[in-house]
């Protein structure tokens, strides 16, 4: 039995969403100071029919207001050297039709890797479908402990040992390119 390539790609454009624009940033809220970085290089993939769903982050690309947070950012917390990505992969829970105009409440179950230690996280959000367009919001925290990110006695004060995540993914079918 022969394959029809063109027809099996076709399929697969039409289950599998890639992100063509991102956003994550984080937060971190002390009595002494905020601190704030965003970054726009993430990318993901949804892949519909087995429900998975997979994000990595650069840690290098996250821009702060501040270059000394930047600095002290890249060379002693995440150490983007060390560890150039954080990463989840996981399942969602229920089925999605992104081609369909709607807006789903999402909820994703995997592991998140950040600085190189692996955690079971359970994210909710919401997606947004339209015009074969959809896009992802989540938020969600993420304690540094958790994943080994060591905060200097010095400066221990003036971060926090919990910090929120907001992403946002807007994706789209998946076209190959030739």
């Amino acid at each position: 039995m022969l394959l029809n390539w063109a027809l099996v790609q076709s399929t697969l454009a039409q289950t599998i969403y890639t992100s063509d624009s991102s956003w994550v940033s984080f937060y971190s809220t002390t009595p002494i100071e905020d601190i704030e970085a965003v970054n726009a290089a993430a990318t993901s993939m949804i892949e519909m029919s087995l429900k998975n769903i997979q994000f990595q982050v650069p840690t290098s690309a996250f821009q702060f207001e501040n270059k000394m947070m930047q600095k002290h950012f890249n060379d002693g917390y995440l150490e983007p050297r060390k560890f150039p990505y954080a990463t989840f992969r996981g399942k969602l829970s229920d089925s999605l039709d992104l081609s369909i105009d709607t807006i789903y409440r999402v909820e994703a179950i995997g592991m998140l890797n950040v600085h190189g230690i692996d955690r079971v996280g359970t994210f909710k959000g919401e997606m947004v479908c339209k015009d074969s367009v959809a896009a992802l919001t989540v938020e969600f925290r993420i304690i540094l402990e958790d994943h080994g990110v060591k905060i200097p006695g010095a400066i221990f004060d003036n971060v926090a040992k919990e910090v929120e995540v907001k992403m946002f993914f807007r994706y789209r079918p998946y076209r190959k390119t030739e």
